[in-house]
């Protein structure tokens, strides 16, 4: 996860653990005369202190102020060279990159057998962990000394290189053509959400096809199909085709399955495909397969079959919260979740510095979410507010739209209508200000706007026309999202059987799981 970085210095130290500051220590203590050099002084300063401030260096070491740049770049690049040393940042590409830099130091003295030696070993790694970018690397530098170090076998040795270096480079090409077609659609999904329409979906569709590049799967390595089961997926949650979405994301699963050491080679993009697993098992409401990936999930974790670090734990974190929050939906359980939000509000809390603004709001959504499904309307709006507050957010558009229409709804069921009308307004001119105004959202205002000028024993019909209304728009391609993120039904369905939200979705879920 990237942190948000005021002085990168100060967040490099604070995010050190017990022992990479003690190996720190040690590596700098290997001369004398550091122990007392100016950025230890400067370290040992940031080590103690809450908050970065340059008038505190000058009155607590003997730091010039014309000093202080020289040495924080010196600070940080030895912490740099420190924490490269530990085992616990040591994976398969840092293995490959120092057998690449030995064999550098052996060639720059003439020692090219001895160099080829080594490249030969670093470059069989790469290709077995399937780091085909450093494979390429490694053939290109021994290209280059196999044209110093003449043998009879130089003849034959040139094309078999040329060869490698020749399907290397086709490969990477295709890795990235895949992973930029990858990275764009994940781009528009985060932007725009689910397409809109049939020439928003076309749009999408005709740029996929066109930059998808042509392969035979068979030819592909584990990061090629890696990518373009990523690329697959995102074209089918765009789309709102979740089974698809299902099927591209348990592919994705299933090639770390079939390679285990790529959990712990590749351990972001392993916890990133669970986690798009569960988001479709999910969207499609299978409770029995989310529940069996929940918990298989929670056991690697466990016992350590993926690589825990900072970046790992992290998105460990936001991944069974988010999917802990949505197990919750899924069975109905909206009274139990709210024992689970204290907790978990605590744990963002001390978090809060490793995880992004985005997914913090993501956070609150969903609590919000579980509070209007318990009944406790006024929590929703004080986390829906929260949402809105945040001028700056950079939030994907469904979500903020949605939020608005949960927090309209939830003033409407908490009694508090003395503003009704103005929020009404509020809420439509930013769904049209985001051009994410569909008809589910229109009827829900227009439904909203006319309740004052309701009879009360006219109520309930009205319920029981605007879920007429509504049903039909279940399983429409582009308008069914809208009951992704906010059951309306279940509610219309509460309001006209005069029952609990939370005991409608309990009695759908029984009907399912029978």
């Amino acid at each position: 996860m990237a942190i948000e970085q005021k002085d990168a210095l100060f967040t490099l130290i604070k995010s050190l653990s017990k022992s990479e500051k003690r190996q720190f220590k040690l590596y700098v203590g290997r001369l004398g005369g550091n122990a007392q050099a100016n950025f230890m002084s400067l370290f040992n300063l940031i080590e103690k202190v809450n908050s970065y401030d340059d008038e505190l260096i000058l009155k607590k070491t003997g730091i010039k102020k014309q000093q202080i740049s020289n040495t924080k770049a010196h600070l940080y690049k030895q912490l740099l060279i420190s924490l490269r040393f530990n085992p616990v940042h040591y994976n398969v590409r840092s293995q490959i990159r120092e057998q690449f830099d030995f064999a550098s130091i052996l060639y720059n003295k003439g020692l090219y057998k001895q160099s080829l030696k080594i490249l030969d070993k670093a470059k069989e790694l790469a290709l077995n962990s399937d780091e085909t970018n450093l494979a390429y690397e490694i053939v290109e530098f021994e290209k280059v000394i196999e044209s110093q170090y003449i043998t009879r076998s130089m003849s034959n040795r040139a094309d078999e290189l040329s060869t490698q270096a020749k399907e290397l480079s086709l490969k990477n090409v295709r890795i990235s053509k895949l992973s930029n077609l990858s990275l764009q659609l994940y781009s528009l999904l985060l932007k725009g959400g689910y397409v809109k329409d049939d020439v928003d979906s076309k749009r999408v569709t005709d740029y996929f096809e066109k930059a998808l590049p042509s392969y035979r799967l068979s030819d592909l390595g584990f990061k090629e199909k890696l990518f373009l089961y990523k690329a697959y997926l995102w074209h089918s949650l765009i789309k709102q085709d979740f089974v698809s979405s299902y099927k591209y994301s348990q592919k994705w699963v299933d090639l770390f399955e079939e390679n285990p050491e790529m959990k712990k080679q590749n351990p972001v993009f392993y916890l990133k495909g669970i986690n798009y697993l569960l988001e479709s098992l999910y969207l499609i409401q299978h409770n029995t397969k989310f529940v069996q990936v929940l918990n298989n999930f929670e056991s690697d974790l466990k016992t350590h079959q993926i690589r825990l670090n900072d970046n790992t734990n992290t998105l460990s974190f936001l991944y069974l919260n988010q999917n802990r929050l949505n197990q919750y939906f899924l069975e109905g359980k909206f009274t139990k979740g709210l024992q689970f939000i204290p907790k978990l509000l605590l744990e963002i809390e001390e978090n809060k510095s490793k995880i992004d603004a985005h997914h913090i709001m993501v956070f609150y959504y969903k609590i919000a979410c579980m509070y209007f499904g318990a009944g406790e309307n006024k929590m929703c709006i004080h986390y829906t507010e929260k949402i809105i507050a945040n001028k700056g957010l950079k939030m994907r558009e469904d979500l903020l739209c949605f939020t608005r229409v949960l927090n309209l709804v939830a003033h409407y069921e908490a009694g508090l209508d003395y503003n009704i009308d103005k929020l009404i307004i509020s809420t439509y001119k930013f769904l049209l200000k985001m051009n994410d105004l569909h008809e589910v959202q229109r009827k829900m205002i227009s439904f909203l706007k006319k309740l004052s000028t309701i009879y009360p024993q006219d109520l309930k019909k009205e319920f029981i026309n605007l879920y007429n209304e509504l049903i039909q728009y279940k399983d429409h391609p582009y308008e069914r999202r809208a009951f992704l993120y906010l059951d309306i039904l279940s509610w219309l369905e509460s309001k006209i059987q005069n029952v609990s939200v939370e005991s409608i979705i309990e009695q759908k879920v029984k009907k399912i799981t029978k």
